[in-house]
């Protein structure tokens, strides 16, 4: 098995409130709060490769949807010894703002994401205002010259990228919506990007707000619980600040050491 070092690199935050951030939060009866929520790209790097996974918003759209950059996307990834100029390989989750915001950055890489998320975002219906108030039309625009230039790679279903690390189809929170798995040793890393933003949704069985197919939400949820309930196996989710706290382990030596969170070691598990 090829040894991955998998990390979370926290670029971003906000605060937020459930009612704002929660599907429906009157249904459950319980007061307002507020709650800061963060914001994640992921590395892996095993077998010879470097992939990232998601490369964050630009730190001017973040500003204006009022969101504060901890690190620019691309200035952490060369604080991480990589450079996106060379980078070949980049999935991409889903093609929300907060996570092809840096795609025009990344000019050689391969992109991985499902036909159906590239089929959407490219189609008829992205421009309506309960789709498009999460993305940026000139990262869409990227994301279609990428493909014109056949740098896009899609799958349905499921996606063995070799080494221990496959993609798997979900939807709900956008119709293409994809989570990664990555082998470590002892166990398994699931990367749930946004088909879980907060560990409460798992927890309680409350949806995020923004859905594009409720059903197949839910159906991610049960798909994540079945995935990580084994031995070893751990659950990332895409924006909880829990995650700092359930995975103590950091990279040292980077100047963002804080913000660079090791998904792969023993002691998360």
């Amino acid at each position: 098995m090829t040894e991955h070092e998998v990390l979370a690199v926290r670029y971003g935050t906000r605060v937020t409130t459930r009612g704002e951030a929660y599907l429906n939060w009157h249904v459950y009866g319980e007061p307002d709060a507020w709650f800061r929520m963060d914001y994640f790209f992921w590395l892996v790097r095993g077998g010879g490769r470097t992939t990232v996974v998601d490369c964050g918003y630009d730190p001017e759209v973040g500003r204006r949807r009022r969101r504060e950059t901890l690190v620019d996307p691309v200035e952490a990834l060369r604080r991480l010894g990589v450079d996106p100029a060379t980078v070949d390989r980049l999935v991409v989750s889903h093609a929300h703002y907060d996570h092809i915001g840096n795609l025009a950055r990344f000019p050689a890489a391969e992109i991985v994401l499902t036909a159906r998320e590239l089929a959407f975002w490219t189609g008829p219906h992205a421009g309506r205002v309960q789709f498009a108030h999460s993305t940026e039309p000139d990262e869409i625009a990227a994301l279609a010259r990428a493909h014109a230039e056949g740098r896009v790679t899609t799958f349905s279903g499921y996606c063995e990228l070799g080494d221990g690390f496959a993609l798997v189809e979900v939807g709900g929170h956008t119709p293409g919506q994809l989570i990664g798995r990555v082998e470590v040793p002892g166990g398994e890393v699931v990367l749930a990007a946004d088909a879980l933003h907060f560990y409460d949704e798992l927890t309680l069985d409350r949806p995020f707000f923004v859905v594009a197919d409720l059903e197949a939400m839910y159906a991610g949820f049960d798909t994540l619980r079945d995935l990580t309930a084994g031995p070893g196996r751990v659950l990332v989710a895409g924006h909880d600040t829990d995650v700092g706290r359930r995975f103590p382990g950091r990279l040292e030596g980077t100047g963002i050491d804080d913000l660079v969170i090791r998904l792969d070691v023993e002691g998360s598990r």
